[in-house]
């Protein structure tokens, strides 16, 4: 079982907002952590995946939970310095 470190509710958002959203917390958190991303505007839903894989992060999951609802699994992955 996945243990989810942090959840970000971004029901309601259009783009940008999820996307700048979920980098923004993704800084915050530490390697290994794992953040869960509720979104409801389709855009995101490819979005989000592709801007965190691009930042080094691992998509672990994108799972439709409801008629127009999504969640996203980012494993945080922090490069070394």
């Amino acid at each position: 079982m996945i243990e989810i470190t942090e959840t970000l509710d971004c029901m309601g958002e259009k783009c940008p907002y999820p996307d700048v959203r979920s980098k923004k917390k993704a800084k915050k958190m530490k390697s290994g952590e794992v953040l869960k991303v509720l979104i409801d505007y389709p855009l995101s839903v490819e979005r989000i995946p592709e801007t965190m894989g691009s930042l080094g992060h691992e998509v672990m999951s994108v799972e439709k939970i409801g008629k127009s609802e999504w969640q996203i699994l980012i494993k945080i992955n922090k490069k070394k310095k």
